[in-house]
């Protein structure tokens, strides 16, 4: 593979013999692969140079791996990866919820950490001519340059947060459920226990300016899943 078509990946860890196991392996498949080892050098490399991914570390000194995700999503919508040592449930959906776009324990497997990558970077390339502008009221939704306007201003939206969007207003009318979202978004094996879905929700209400308790957009429907309500033209 051409250098200039390998995907480029920021690895900002401060675990160095990890990032030497990490780099060797993931530019033996074909990526290319620099390292910062604190989050405030990885924040501004992140930045001022062109990536298609980022694995993030939680736990990181100068800056820890969600103020530097914070920052980054101010200004930035590449893809995350976030990785994480921590056995909380809530560490992992507190940085779902600041934008990033899937997580991996430091327990993963090179097969995994793999798949995940190409995943990720895959939904944020994803673009397709068959696939039309949806409009949905005063939501309109480009999956070919990849924005949502609402009512005419630009939402901030993470590449899992978009991709979940059009999934659901693309079936305006008809409930999915978390397990189609899961394989048909995060296009990975359901698990019980994750809560992406459910994050990326609660962005998406939060950014639409949806009442889940008189939802104008997304309905929960009790042990089936979500809906996105038919909108008027």
């Amino acid at each position: 593979m051409d250098s200039q078509d390998s995907p480029r990946l920021l690895l900002i860890e401060d675990d160095i013999r990890l990032c030497r196991l990490v780099k060797e392996y993931l530019e033996g498949v074909g990526f290319v692969v620099s390292m910062e080892h604190n989050g405030v050098a990885g924040l501004s490399r992140a930045l001022s140079q062109p990536f298609d991914a980022i694995i993030l570390d939680l736990m990181l000194p100068g800056l820890d791996g969600l103020e530097v995700l914070r920052r980054l999503r101010q200004q930035s919508t590449i893809p995350v990866l976030m990785l994480t040592g921590r056995a909380e449930e809530s560490d992992r959906i507190v940085g779902l919820e600041l934008g990033a776009d899937d997580y991996l324990p430091k327990t993963f497997s090179t097969r995994e950490l793999l798949a995940r990558l190409r995943a990720v970077i895959r939904r944020s390339r994803q673009s397709s001519p068959e696939q039309k502008t949806v409009v949905a009221g005063d939501l309109e939704i480009s999956p070919e340059a990849r924005t949502a306007t609402l009512a005419g201003l630009p939402l901030s939206l993470t590449s899992h947060e978009f991709d979940l969007l059009f999934a659901l207003a693309r079936a305006q009318g008809r409930v999915l459920s978390r397990e189609q979202l899961l394989l048909d978004v995060a296009e990975r094996d359901f698990e019980v226990f994750d809560r992406s879905i459910d994050v990326a929700i609660s962005g998406l209400r939060r950014k639409l300016g949806d009442d889940p308790r008189a939802p104008r957009w997304i309905e929960t429907i009790r042990s089936a899943g979500y809906l996105f309500k038919k909108q008027g033209s």
